[in-house]
């Protein structure tokens, strides 16, 4: 029996109903999406420089990953790893251990969400360290769970919680158009050594290579070298977590290939699992074989599913062409933003990775930034905002976006960035 599709309007009024106000969102009914394109359910189109926020790498519906989830669905949809051995689970870490940033022989653990990953990547450190201490850094973003409230920086996310985990410790990050320059950040983690923990009781550092839900600040390379020499020095391991940045966001395929340092343990999810929920610990074999058996797990993790969608997903990734391609958008964004940024005297900086690209508004506070978010909304354009301060825009197009698709959304940008309020 056919069921009548409900209209915007419809749906909104039973999320007031049966869903709790603590989950935000908007009031964008999405009926389907395609490419770098969502339509809603009244059927009006919109560029989406959101994806899901930053799932969508590949744009919507990529045919690869549509196709392996046809393919894996007439399978089996769902065997736990832990009952029943599958070969997407497997084929899932052996891909991942090819695209590792480094030389190091390793193992992954798949899970369900990227908050679910950190929280395994921190058992795994302290089980192969033997120690507790988990340092964290300024505008962080780790997830919801209990442990990871307590590694993410914004109030909103852990306001009421409590109590939240303990053993976690905050450093500064290097924030230069605040003022925070690499030696104050670097200053600052000595400090904490000096009158908070011990480094022999530092199990890892937990770091985004960029920033993500803090502003889409970038890592200097001699700050993340330098993090390194202090995990070398004191036994601390080093914990990438790339699941904004991951997966072809800036480029290359990990961030952190661009800064030159090989990670102990990397967190990835979002475009992992191409729209399904994946997320993933990838680490020298050694480290994460560390854990006691029984130790590491999930009824839903690598649900086989996911796997498929991930591995067409990886193939993506290392195709012949896509960090080319890559490239061309980060320079077409890189050289249009600045020319805006020049224009639009309420941006203050413009900043990012290859194409992970924001623009930080000069007030540090959110009024205009939701103001521009939801005039380029009206004007067929989604567009996400984060920071501390809610003040800065950012940009996550699908990598296989148009030029003609870019170059509209941005146009779309700087009339929202420069309305006055008159038609």
């Amino acid at each position: 029996m056919r069921v009548e599709e409900k209209t915007a309007h419809d749906v909104l009024v039973e999320r007031e109903r049966y869903v709790p106000r603590g989950i935000a969102a908007s009031d964008l009914v999405v009926g389907r999406a395609w490419g770098a394109k969502i339509w809603d359910a009244d059927g009006r189109e919109y560029l989406d420089f959101g994806g899901g926020i930053a799932c969508q790498n590949l744009g919507h519906g990529p045919a690869g990953v549509v196709r392996a989830i046809h393919e894996q669905v007439d399978r089996f949809l769902h065997q736990c790893f832990m009952v029943g051995v599958y070969e997407p689970y497997v084929e899932v870490c052996r891909r991942l251990d090819d695209l590792w940033p480094g030389e190091a022989a390793t193992k992954s653990i798949l899970v369900n969400s990227g908050a679910e990953a950190v929280e395994n990547a921190v058992k795994i450190a302290r089980s192969a360290t033997g120690r507790a201490g988990v340092v964290v850094f300024d505008r962080a973003f780790h997830g919801r769970t209990n442990l990871t409230m307590a590694m993410t920086s914004k109030l909103v996310y852990k306001q009421g919680f409590g109590p939240l985990a303990t053993d976690v410790y905050r450093a500064p990050a290097p924030y230069p158009y605040r003022g925070v320059s690499v030696e104050d950040a670097l200053h600052g983690l000595d400090l904490l050594f000096k009158q908070d923990v011990d480094p022999q009781d530092v199990a890892c550092f937990v770091l985004e290579p960029v920033q993500g839900e803090g502003g889409f600040i970038p890592m200097p390379e001699d700050f993340v070298q330098a993090l390194k020499a202090r995990c070398e020095k004191h036994g601390v391991l080093y914990v990438a977590d790339e699941v904004q940045s991951g997966c072809g966001r800036t480029g290359t395929v990990w961030a952190i290939e661009r800064l030159g340092v090989e990670p102990d343990l990397l967190v990835s999810g979002k475009t992992l699992g191409g729209g399904l929920p994946l997320a993933a610990v990838t680490g020298r074999a050694e480290l994460m074989d560390a854990v006691h058996p029984g130790g590491l797990g999930g009824t839903f993790g690598g649900n086989p599913v996911s796997c498929a969608a991930a591995a067409a997903v990886l193939d993506e990734l290392s195709a012949p062409g896509f960090r080319e391609r890559a490239e061309q958008i980060a320079r077409l964004l890189r050289t249009r933003l600045d020319e805006i940024a020049s224009r639009q005297p309420i941006v203050g900086e413009v900043r990012g990775l290859g194409a992970m690209l924001a623009l930080e508004l000069a007030e540090p506070n959110a009024t205009e930034a939701k103001r521009v978010v939801a005039d380029a909304r009206d004007r067929g354009l989604i567009l996400l905002s984060c920071g501390l301060d809610g003040n800065v825009i950012r940009l996550l197009p699908p990598l296989s976006a148009t030029d003609a698709e870019l170059d509209k959304g941005l146009a779309i940008l700087e009339d929202a960035l420069g309305y006055d309020g008159a038609d």
